[in-house]
């Protein structure tokens, strides 16, 4: 296998001690969010935001007053998103269905899919103010029927940002707040005074965003854990350099450290794309941050074959990753550890992060080798129940039941399903004893 790295990112011990200030700081503040609650946020919110405000929670007035500032043009834009992501989460919910099946005479198993019953969402609003993200996570919710939906996103100068309050409001949040950060998920998650503690969180943000709901989990539920954006070309000589370096460079303006990788088995496009990339690093608006990407985060992989292309993709397990060669279809029935895949020189990340209907909340950090995106079954609990509703069956399964917790020595669990055997089943089994079997033979 020969594998040629042309560029390559930071090595992962540099990242890991950014990862270790970033935990010190959400571990403390998240424990003063704890003890002082709404003091804590307000705080928060003034030191970071300069929003100084006796309640976080926009009223309707307000929601409607910002609500009216969006154009007709982005609010018809905001629509035609949301109906193509509501459409996806409702197909996806039709595929999810309760059950009931009788595994034996009198024995009902069966299982119902029931909503999460309140959910905090989180939309960036910092260098850019992610209104798609309100799409992804508080419409989504609506789909799945939660009751309870808030959402929660930070102050542009000083006031909510229009768009996004658009969004959430016709996705279908219950409560609006104007918190930003780690105050945001801190307050949603633990709760303060004025703020009901959710079940839980989505949403993606900042590293402290992501840390925080991290040291969250457990007391509450995540979507899953998410850190900067990643995306990942794979490419042959089927598609040009500038459509590579364009694709490459559209993810990396993120933020300062969105890792951005090319797979290639060609020398020439590898070549080719780390030229253009530097062309458009001179004329594209946000190259101050997505060159910093570029320069720390950038790979460039070389390989022979295909076969090695996809075990390198896999290997790193991006969250986006988009698909450009002879053999597409290939890659997507053998890729298997990813966030989402863009398959053709046609489809592009950018559409699936905003208006192409599936959710642009990834896993990232190679978690795709574990757990999919934010999508409407998140939102729901698969939760099982059984039912015995004949006395021949209480006494079967009862008697297999007893032998099996003798068998491990839990008499008491024995003695659950031997007051069933006496009892509908008329058997005399001693108290303390395992059922005896029917069959002799066993």
């Amino acid at each position: 296998m020969a594998i040629e790295h042309l560029k390559q990112s930071k090595p992962e011990v540099e990242r890991a001690e950014d990862d270790a200030k970033v935990r010190q700081v959400v571990e403390a503040t998240l424990s003063d969010i704890e003890a002082r609650g709404d003091a804590a946020v307000r705080d928060l919110s003034i030191k970071f935001d300069g929003l100084d405000r006796p309640n976080y929670k926009l009223s309707s007035s307000e929601i409607e007053a910002a609500m009216n500032k969006v154009s007709d043009a982005d609010m018809r834009d905001i629509r035609f998103a949301q109906d193509q992501i509501r459409a996806f989460a409702q197909a996806q919910r039709a595929s999810m269905t309760d059950i009931e099946v009788e595994t034996l005479p009198g024995v009902l198993l069966g299982h119902k899919n029931i909503p999460v019953q309140s959910v905090g969402c989180y939309v960036p609003g910092g260098k850019f103010p992610m209104v798609a993200s309100a799409h992804m996570s508080v419409l989504t919710a609506n789909v799945a029927g939660v009751p309870r939906i808030i959402a929660s996103a930070p102050p542009q100068q000083g006031e909510p940002h229009p768009a996004i309050v658009a969004a959430m409001h016709m996705g279908g949040a219950h409560e609006i707040y104007l918190l930003g950060g780690i105050q945001a998920v801190g307050a949603m998650g633990i709760g303060t005074e004025s703020i009901e503690p959710v079940h839980m969180l989505v949403g993606p943000g900042n590293a402290f965003v992501a840390e925080a709901k991290r040291q969250l989990f457990g007391r509450v539920g995540i979507d899953l854990f998410a850190g900067p954006t990643e995306t990942m070309v794979i490419a042959d000589e089927t598609v040009d350099a500038e459509l590579c370096a364009t694709d490459l460079l559209g993810q990396a303006e993120h933020g300062y450290n969105s890792p951005a990788c090319l797979i290639t088995n060609s020398g020439k496009l590898a070549e080719e794309t780390i030229a253009e990339i530097d062309r458009l690093l001179n004329i594209l608006p946000t190259a101050e941050t997505a060159s910093v990407s570029w320069r720390d985060y950038g790979d460039i992989i070389l390989c022979d074959t295909y076969d090695e292309m996809l075990s390198v993709a896999n290997d790193m397990a991006y969250e986006h990753v988009q698909v450009m060669t002879d053999r597409d279809d290939w890659f997507l029935e053998n890729m298997h550890s990813y966030g989402a895949l863009f398959l053709g020189p046609r489809t592009n990340v950018a559409n699936g992060d905003k208006v192409i209907g599936t959710n642009h909340t990834l896993p990232t950090k190679k978690a795709g080798r574990y757990t999919g995106g934010l999508w409407v079954g998140k939102f729901l609990k698969t939760h099982s129940y059984q039912k015995v509703i004949s006395d021949e069956a209480a006494t079967l399964v009862g008697e297999y039941g007893s032998r099996l917790c003798m068998l491990e020595g839990f008499v008491g669990h024995a003695e659950q399903c031997n007051i069933r055997v006496r009892r509908y089943g008329g058997l005399n089994v001693p108290y303390g004893v395992a059922a005896p079997s029917r069959d002799a033979a066993e």
